[in-house]
């Protein structure tokens, strides 16, 4: 694979992550805005208070806003497998799309591919486990929907980033296990209370059933959970041996 072009735009929005710095995630926004361009300048903002390791335009273009090494403010108010600074571990890509509210579209190819490129890069270089790669919605489900649904996790997957497992459609002899759909939720890293688990629902059909992200508990979602948190689980192991 070719070296990656990568533009640079200083953010001064960043601190120390301690030392020695742990990098063992990923995680994926879109910017949300009118256009790239004031994303980008919001993220250099010193007033903002916030900024990503790296943006990636529609065309492909791929900016480096803060050192890997330094601490971005890009998670926010956040939690992933009860664990809530992430700032502190993690690398933050922001994907250019104008998001739900500026009139959400699909992202193009040429964006996909340097995401892709991106992505397998810090992968490499971190040793980041496929369940570390995760989504700001799957972070803060109560308060984010991107990269949103049109998002294309499975193609990340297929290309070696993240997970998407094998799909098998649920039978008519299933039953729903309310508790045990919960505690997949929960054991795949969705930090949230059992008796409000809507919006992380929502969160996780956004990402692995994302023609139906209703915060419902329907059969699919819940054989859905099953097969998900199998393919997180066995990501844990491989990381741990």
């Amino acid at each position: 694979m070719t070296a990656l072009e990568i533009h640079t735009r200083p953010s001064p929005n960043h601190d120390n992550r301690g030392n020695p710095a742990h990098i063992d995630m990923l995680v994926l926004h879109y910017t949300g805005m009118r256009n790239g361009q004031a994303a980008l300048e919001r993220l250099c903002d010193p007033e903002a208070r916030v900024s990503a390791h790296y943006v990636v335009e529609e065309n492909g273009r791929i900016w480096s806003l803060v050192p890997e090494d330094r601490r971005a403010f890009h998670a926010g108010r956040s939690c992933w497998e009860e664990e809530s600074d992430l700032n502190a571990v993690s690398i933050g890509i922001e994907i250019v799309n104008p998001g739900h509210e500026w009139g959400y579209q699909p992202f193009p190819n040429s964006q996909m591919l340097s995401v892709e490129r991106l992505c397998l890069d810090l992968i490499a270089r971190h040793r980041i486990p496929a369940h570390r790669v995760v989504g700001h919605s799957d972070i803060a489900p109560d308060r984010k929907s991107d990269p949103g649904e049109l998002f294309d996790w499975r193609r990340l997957a297929h290309a070696g980033i993240g997970i998407w497992p094998s799909t098998y459609p649920p039978t008519s002899e299933q039953e729903i296990n309310d508790g045990g759909s919960l505690e997949n939720l929960r054991a795949i890293g969705y930090c949230m209370a059992l008796e409000a688990p809507t919006a992380a629902l929502v969160a996780f059909q956004r990402r692995f059933r994302p023609a139906r992200s209703d915060g419902c508990l329907d059969l699919e979602t819940a054989t859905r959970l099953t097969e998900v948190r199998a393919a997180f689980d066995r990501s844990r192991a491989r990381s741990h041996v």
